[in-house]
């Protein structure tokens, strides 16, 4: 396919119909970053300098697999088995593109279902997509989704939502209010987080109450999915949406991630994204195939439930290796020593004098108050120290995360840092 370049005309034509003056305001931060002098690469080196220059750059960064590292927000430190990056790395599904034909697709699209399968019984419901980009991107398409169910406008979040995946959804164009302020007459869905971004667990049935009196839907957020390994699924909701990268997908520094989003089986009609279903082929064999196709490369644009032209299909696959090489038993004992690991934590700071865990109920997260008034100073002094302490909420708050890659010399590494610095 030849490229064809935008003439100094037509770019000016398309700046003056969005009313921006330059393309450097259309880019704004984006531009500046890629123009960064600190990372710019000096002009006319060969190969093997770039390489170096690179690899320089990458060795300034302090991953967490090389630290002590209490930080989660959302994107946690887990183990990944080797055989799940072994398996997804075949060619098979490492290269292959979108199993539009499932004649020569049966392979990803068996494992897209089983994706799917595995989701709909974590979560606890009926029907699960076969992924999404992320948990925020998911969120505002479950709003969009319950927006096109009930034909109401206003989204109420109950606890405290991970502030990215808000953005997201105000982006997406959303009228998002608080639980203290909502708009009685109009709201189309109340939002819970399970467990909520501080590390507590809130009671679905409540809100199942709130959202029936006001006949709007129940839409659960799921940002750590390990925690259903432990905590009772949420059959509560309605829809089911959130991020299941803790399971065969490492940090990466930030992405890529796996977004999830399922609902009950009454709401299947509205739910975008990607869909397989199991079938039978003319001979009466098993067989694999994308239905109810709702985008808009498939069915006219107004009557589309999403534009979202593709899914995460890699990561749905290494998440149902690693699903399948832990099984239940396996998923609920990891999910058990994530807890455990956070109550040592939280324990062997509770004895420092001057600090409070103030979470009720945690799964592997949770808040701490420190005798500070900048947190993040704080924490940017600890990296000095390799510990990567964990998310600042407020000037005294922190946000710790424990998993099963939490050892106990890294929680007395960090209590110990903790005491020469308060004490």
């Amino acid at each position: 396919m030849r490229y064809t370049v935008l003439s100094k005309q037509e770019k000016t034509s398309m700046l003056s119909e969005m009313n921006i003056e330059n393309v450097d305001t259309f880019y704004g931060n984006m531009y500046k970053l890629i123009n960064n002098e600190q990372i710019k690469i000096p002009n006319h080196k060969s190969e093997i300098e770039v390489e170096s220059i690179l690899y320089n750059m990458a060795m300034k960064n302090l991953p967490a697999s090389k630290a002590h590292c209490f930080l989660g927000a959302g994107c946690y430190n887990h183990h990944i088995p080797a055989a799940v990056e072994s398996i997804i790395g075949r060619s098979e599904f490492l290269t292959s593109y979108t199993p539009y034909q499932p004649e020569i697709s049966q392979g990803t699209l068996k494992a897209m279902f089983e994706f799917q399968t595995s989701i709909s019984r974590i979560v606890g419901m009926d029907i699960s997509n076969s992924s999404y980009y992320d948990g925020a991107n998911s969120l505002a398409s479950a709003i969009t989704m319950s927006k096109s169910i009930n034909k109401k406008n206003s989204a109420v979040i109950a606890n405290t939502i991970h502030p990215d995946y808000i953005e997201v959804a105000k982006n997406y164009g959303h009228s998002i209010c608080s639980m203290k302020n909502p708009e009685k007459q109009n709201i189309s869905c109340i939002i819970v987080q399970y467990p909520d971004f501080h590390g507590s667990i809130p009671n679905l049935k409540n809100i199942r109450k709130i959202a029936d009196e006001h006949s709007a839907l129940m839409i659960v957020v799921v940002n750590e999915i390990i925690a259903l390994g432990l905590l009772p699924p949420p059959i509560e909701a309605d829809i089911v949406c959130g991020d299941a990268s803790s399971i065969g997908i490492r940090n990466n520094f930030g992405g890529p991630h796996l977004g999830i989003l399922a609902c009950k089986k009454q709401y299947i009609r509205k739910i975008s994204g990607r869909l397989c279903g199991e079938t039978k082929d003319r001979i009466g064999n098993t067989a694999y195939t994308l239905t109810l196709s709702t985008r808009e490369q498939h069915i006219k644009r107004e009557k589309a439930n999403s534009n979202i032209c593709t899914n995460q299909a890699l990561s749905a696959i290494a998440f149902t290796v690693h699903i399948s090489l832990l099984g239940e038993h396996g998923f609920k004992k990891l999910a058990n020593i994530n807890h455990e690991k956070a109550c040592i934590l939280a324990d062997e700071l509770e004895k420092i004098p001057g600090i409070s865990v103030k979470n009720t109920s945690f799964f592997n997260e949770f808040v701490a108050e420190l005798p500070t008034t900048n947190v993040k100073l704080l924490i940017k002094k600890f990296i000095k120290k390799n510990i990567i302490a964990g998310y600042p909420i407020a000037s005294d708050r922190i946000l710790l995360a424990a998993t099963e890659l939490t050892t106990n010399q890294n929680i007395r590494v960090f209590c110990k840092a903790l005491r020469n610095k308060f004490n």
